[in-house]
């Protein structure tokens, strides 16, 4: 993949300074391992580290792809300006990224937003999370849940395809005629999903902003978030305001080059450490 984009770009690896490496879950810094992510086959090795640091041409930073979209938004999108604020992420998995005091807050184990497994009313309670990798928030109001609830709902025509791109379709056909049935239902059903697990979020972390992100998220536009908003000041005594995502294209792979071009900036700058 290195050598693909290196080539496509004109270059050579020796031109490259820094390398990123977005996953979902995290790298523990403990012990090294991916955690949070039980399913990425492969990943698991106790020594998948090392192995990448002699394959790999240029220093390597590793990150957890919500937060690398939390950084895009921080940097270049809607929450410039801002050093508090909560990350919302639905694509194909929902999660958060936090960012307090201006940075990323990821957390003893690196594990800070995995809000897919926060236990919510409206599912039941799933034991052993790390191995089920399903149930909680995610069940609630993941991509996935969506075209599940418009068929109980009576939507018809709905597509096929991975359920990320399904849910972005209905709940954007949904926004267009939101006082029509069933697509009123779907889109007040769905709020009042994430609010019930956004209103967990805000209340310990009293965020000054909450960012609306993921194509499951963006799709509603603004008669989703403004629906959200209604519900979370039903859920929640704080009230930070609420936006959809300024950084809609490729946000991960933004917030990666951000990443690195920091850290590079960083390194040629920085006079410090020279003699």
């Amino acid at each position: 993949a290195l050598d693909g984009a290196v080539k496509a770009a004109g270059l050579a690896r020796g031109d490259l300074h820094r390398t990123v490496i977005a996953t979902p879950g995290a790298f523990d810094p403990n012990t090294g391992r991916l955690r949070y992510a039980s399913h990425l086959p492969g990943w698991h090795s106790p020594t998948l580290l090392d192995e990448l640091a002699a394959a790999l041409p240029t220093p390597c930073d590793y990150e957890n792809d919500v937060n690398l979209v939390a950084l895009a938004e921080q940097r270049l999108g809607a929450a410039r300006g801002h050093g508090d604020f909560v990350l919302l992420w639905n694509q194909e998995g929902l999660g958060a990224a936090l960012v307090l005091g201006g940075r990323l807050h990821r957390g003893f184990t690196g594990g800070a937003g995995e809000v897919g497994f926060l236990p919510v009313p409206g599912t039941p309670l799933v034991r052993q999370v790390a191995k089920a990798n399903s149930g909680g928030f995610q069940e609630l109001a993941g991509a996935q849940a969506v075209p599940r609830l418009a068929r109980e709902l009576g939507v018809e025509n709905i597509p096929g395809g991975p359920y990320a791109e399904v849910a972005a379709t209905l709940l954007e056909r949904a926004a267009a005629r939101p006082d029509e049935e069933p697509h009123r239902t779907l889109l007040h059903t769905y709020a009042t999903r994430l609010a019930t697990g956004l209103a967990s979020l805000v209340s310990v972390l009293d965020p000054a902003l909450v960012v609306l992100s993921g194509t499951a998220l963006t799709a509603g536009g603004e008669p989703l978030r403004d629906l959200v908003r209604a519900e979370l000041a039903e859920l929640a005594a704080s009230r930070p305001r609420l936006v959809l995502a300024g950084v809609r294209e490729q946000p991960v792979l933004r917030g990666a080059l951000e990443s690195a071009l920091a850290a590079t900036r960083d390194e040629v700058f920085d006079t410090s450490r020279r003699p």
